[in-house]
């Protein structure tokens, strides 16, 4: 099976890098904007680990972390998924943008139907994100809402 074209979100937010880096490597502050609960261990090799929607966890292992800059970490999902843990690959970038910062999310390896799902949900949840880092009000955590 070919893995399709890799999902590119790409959103600006109105806070540097070091703030927005801290909600995609705190447990506490990742679940303000997706999900339920988290685990978290911040290093190459570390748990990656996030109940999304309260009904299943997505899961798999940190594997490159630059402060303020860039976290990268493998994603599958636990329960019966075309997309099993730790088999595709998602890497946040986060340039600085004036006073602000573009936030680049990559995820790559999935299967063709998988994405434009995870699009959407990315897409979703960095709008959360957004919400969350600027101290708005993210709203219901709904994805396709």
């Amino acid at each position: 099976m070919t893995n399709a074209d890799p999902v590119i979100v790409e959103r600006r937010v109105a806070v540097p890098p070091e703030r927005v880096f801290a909600y995609f490597t705190d447990s506490a502050k990742w679940t303000t904007w997706q999900g339920t609960e988290a685990e978290i261990e911040l290093r190459p090799g570390g748990i990656w680990r996030v109940n999304v929607t309260g009904d299943g966890f997505a899961s798999g292992q940190v594997v490159e972390v630059v402060p303020n800059r860039r976290v990268v970490f493998t994603w599958g999902w636990e329960q019966n998924s075309p997309v099993p843990p730790g088999s595709t690959t998602v890497t946040i970038d986060l340039v600085p943008d004036g006073d602000g910062t573009t936030i680049r999310l990559t995820h790559t390896g999935l299967p063709p139907d998988q994405a434009d799902l995870h699009r959407a949900g990315w897409d979703h949840y960095t709008a959360r994100l957004a919400a969350v880092v600027e101290g708005r009000d993210p709203g219901p955590n709904t994805p396709g809402s």
